[in-house]
């Protein structure tokens, strides 16, 4: 089963649960407060799949979802007092910029243990606007893709790949996310899908390529209703 249909089917599982929960609620086998206090656990389960299953490649999306599920968790259940939330929700903001650090700092760790050159990553944040990027570089190591109520575009056509995998983290959120490179790369996608999509919109090869070990690109994160297109 492609990675694809495994998100669309998480996907189309979400909505079923809430479906179900809803259903036993409004026909009063269970109370409707009881359904929303349990419900950012879902969340904080689908984290943990998305974090295991990318074998803790994919990070800040998930660790995310995570801290905030489970913050609104606690809050349900009593373990935070109310008003804790809306008071430090800030915290949120300071965890999404230590995640990104981390992320780049193991990248540049691998980077040098394997020995490779220059190194050349790269950033493109889109928040309420748009943001394109294009790079030339024949050492792309990877880098952030973020749009938020916004549309942001990488280019990496004319850019080549010595150390695989390159990882890129791509958030969207309400927005648009398009990572554009050569036709014949091999992309693996290793996104958390909420309520959004993740697609490799290349058309299918002629003739499959040399196969390799590594892909040369590694997309993880997080789509929130938003969608991260993989274009040529």
């Amino acid at each position: 089963m492609s990675d694809n249909l495994v998100d669309r089917f998480t996907t189309g599982g979400i909505i079923v649960v809430i479906g179900l929960l809803l259903l036993l609620a409004t026909t009063d086998a269970i109370e409707m407060t009881s359904v929303w206090e349990w419900l950012p656990l879902i969340f904080v389960l689908l984290g943990l799949w998305a974090l295991v299953r990318s074998e803790f490649r994919n990070l800040v999306g998930p660790v995310m979802v995570i801290a905030i599920a489970g913050a609104f968790f606690l809050r349900n259940i009593g373990l935070l007092p109310d008003g804790t939330i809306s008071t430090w929700w800030p915290l949120f903001v300071v965890l999404f910029g230590v995640l990104i650090m981390f992320n780049r700092s193991r990248r540049r760790q691998r980077i040098r243990l394997e020995g490779v050159g220059t190194a050349k990553e790269t950033v493109s944040i889109a928040v309420f606007g748009s943001d394109e990027r294009r790079l030339r570089t024949e050492q792309f190591t990877g880098g952030e893709v973020v749009s938020v109520f916004g549309n942001a575009l990488l280019d990496l056509r004319e850019a080549d790949v010595r150390a695989r995998p390159a990882v890129i983290e791509a958030v969207a959120v309400f927005g648009d996310t398009e990572v554009r490179v050569p036709r014949e790369w091999d992309v693996r996608l290793d996104t958390l899908n909420l309520l959004g999509d993740t697609t490799d919109r290349r058309p299918e090869p002629d003739e499959p390529g040399p196969s390799h070990e590594q892909p040369h690109l590694v997309v993880t994160g997080v789509s929130l209703f938003g969608d991260i297109h993989i274009r040529d």
